[in-house]
């Protein structure tokens, strides 16, 4: 488990590095989907060797920018193809990253869902802030006053990055159906039906949860609390449904609808398609 925080700034990057970008906290608690896309995305690059995520904790197979269990790592040593993964913001990220552009899979969540995510995220890390009453905290989420600040400018910020070609958007709610055939071609892995289905298979939600190499259960709980809440939960679609009440969803559409009124998509149906008008932009 990361028991230090380290900012790489001046990251080397290569052309062939691959990167995972979410807005933060853990994934269903893949919040936004990182934790899936730390099993999907090995699985693909190593042909399906389940080996790939099954003899190293995922925060090891895909390393975060923001923060690693060994400050003087150097990760222009890894093996080729690397691969990382990050909350960070479209400007915040290291030097390196403008100047070679590897590929990126961009991971994009409802909001509604992703702040109920966050809510668990708080109740079960001893280290974050508590959120006080859920109507403060909405507030607070919906004015960016949260790690890594706001979820609008997060998704705008990559919307509107340059280099499109070099970054895959996808939707949390398209990662539940069906993902490993197009990311296999984004990356470039070809791969044959039966491995598809095999990974596929593999990272169905009830399976990585059972996998000790990706559901935290080595992370000592003054990291993360399991006995308050799993840190991968449900891995569902609408399940602000049943933590916002009426008053807080119709005040959490209206925010939306002031921030967005710029973007041409929509939050009862957050996929790819939604965003293709940005994306022109």
């Amino acid at each position: 488990m990361p028991q230090k925080r380290c900012f790489f700034t001046n990251i080397l990057t290569t052309d062939v590095d691959k990167i995972v970008d979410t807005f933060p906290l853990k994934k269903e608690k893949t919040h936004n989907g990182t934790t899936w896309m730390q099993e999907i995305v090995p699985l693909i690059v190593s042909g399906g060797d389940p080996a790939s995520v099954e003899t190293l904790y995922n925060w090891d197979r895909v390393p975060w920018l923001e923060f690693h269990t060994d400050c003087n790592e150097d990760f222009s040593k890894r093996p080729s193809p690397r691969m990382f993964a990050t909350h960070f913001q479209h400007h915040m990220m290291p030097p390196g990253f403008f100047e070679v552009k590897p590929k990126v899979i961009y991971v994009m969540r409802n909001p509604k869902d992703v702040f109920t995510s966050y809510i668990h995220q708080h109740s079960m890390t001893p280290l974050m802030v508590q959120t006080g009453p859920q109507r403060e905290f909405l507030h607070k989420f919906l004015d960016g006053k949260v790690a890594f600040g706001s979820w609008f400018d997060h998704v705008k910020g990559w919307l509107n990055a340059e280099d499109k070609e070099r970054i895959m958007y996808i939707s949390y709610e398209e990662m539940i159906m069906d993902s490993v055939t197009r990311i296999a071609q984004f990356l470039e892995k070809p791969l044959g039906p039966e491995v598809i289905e095999k990974i596929a298979e593999r990272c169905l939600f009830k399976n990585m949860k059972q996998n000790k190499m990706s559901n935290y259960s080595a992370a000592p709980r003054e990291f993360l609390d399991q006995r308050k809440s799993e840190f991968l939960r449900k891995g569902v679609v609408g399940d602000w449904k049943n933590q916002l009440t009426v008053a807080e969803a119709e005040h959490f559409d209206a925010v939306y609808k002031d921030k967005i009124k710029d973007f041409n998509f929509l939050l009862t149906e957050l996929t790819v398609a939604d965003f293709i008008e940005v994306l022109k932009v």
